[in-house]
């Protein structure tokens, strides 16, 4: 048996793949105690400050604001509360708003689900420009966008179509500033969704309908349901289109918003705060009820 040369060490004679294995063993080896120590301090530290920053910020933005206008609605007592809320004026804005809310939201739902449909699997000559036209609710002020369907559809529309002052002129105010929701929620699920599957489904002789309901509508619905309960949301609670398009006819087309805005008129804060109380409950009711159910569809499949 051959020995090994004075001067050598195992790591010459153990051939070919020596080094490869010394640095699989280095990399392998266990990380010392004190830097897991040092690292796990860094990360506790590192989450409790940016946890910290993130609470401090939504209080003073969103969750002191809030609380404010809450505690305002309830300083002279439940029943005052309750009061405010059902004056003839306010009730009947109430009902308004909510009805041609929620028929926006649903109309939404169908038309935005269409348009990112054509977004995403058809191409077109202008495609970039609608894409650009469907984000421009997002950056228009609310005033102008009700000053451009006044000018359409007003009293000198260059169409001859007159709704100003009606509750179609508040409908069609708020499909425009509630557009984007859907559009933008389903736009990237479709964009994420497998085609190989829908490819497979069709080759074992699945019709398209049979496609659309078992394959792509359980993929969307989550994202469906959470733009069209934020354009409900969005819809409640406009205000500068629907004060131009309106003409806020008490008991006929005054909306919630504009009568909040009414009551700081008339100098009656605690009501305008109550009618802003109802509405952000609502909302919250709302997003939280579909953010319940989109957890559970997610839980479930």
């Amino acid at each position: 048996m051959a020995s090994l040369p004075p001067n050598s060490t195992l790591d010459d004679a153990s051939g070919p793949g020596t080094h490869a294995r010394s640095a699989y063993a280095a990399s392998a080896a266990p990380v010392p105690s004190w830097w897991a120590q040092r690292s796990g301090r860094n990360s506790r530290g590192g989450t409790s400050l940016g946890l910290g920053l993130v609470t401090l910020y939504l209080s003073f933005l969103v969750l002191i604001p809030l609380g404010a206008v809450v505690w305002k609605s309830q300083s002279n007592g439940w029943s005052a509360f309750w009061h405010q809320v059902t004056t003839p004026e306010a009730w009947d804005a109430l009902k308004l708003t909510l009805t041609i809310s929620v028929g926006v939201a649903l109309f939404n739902l169908a038309m935005g689900t269409v348009i990112a449909w054509v977004l995403v699997r058809d191409d077109f000559p202008g495609k970039g420009v609608v894409e650009l036209f469907i984000d421009l609710p997002f950056a228009l002020p609310t005033i102008v966008a009700g000053v451009v369907l006044l000018s359409l559809y007003g009293p000198r529309s260059p169409a001859h179509v007159n709704i100003a002052f009606t509750r179609t002129a508040i409908t069609v105010a708020l499909l425009f500033v509630t557009l984007p929701f859907v559009v933008r929620t389903v736009q990237p699920v479709l964009i994420e969704l497998d085609r190989d599957m829908e490819a497979a489904a069709a080759s074992l002789g699945a019709s398209p309908f049979l496609i659309a309901r078992r394959i792509i509508l359980p993929n969307l619905v989550p994202a469906m349901l959470t733009g069209t309960g934020l354009a409900f949301a969005r819809a409640i609670g406009e205000f500068g289109s629907v004060s131009l398009l309106s003409g806020n006819l008490p008991f006929r087309t005054e909306v919630s918003a504009v009568n909040i805005y009414n009551q700081i008129q008339s100098d009656n804060p605690v009501g305008a705060a109550t009618q802003s109380t109802v509405l952000l409950v609502i909302a919250f009711v709302v997003l939280f009820a579909l953010d319940r159910l989109k957890r559970w569809g997610v839980h479930r499949g």
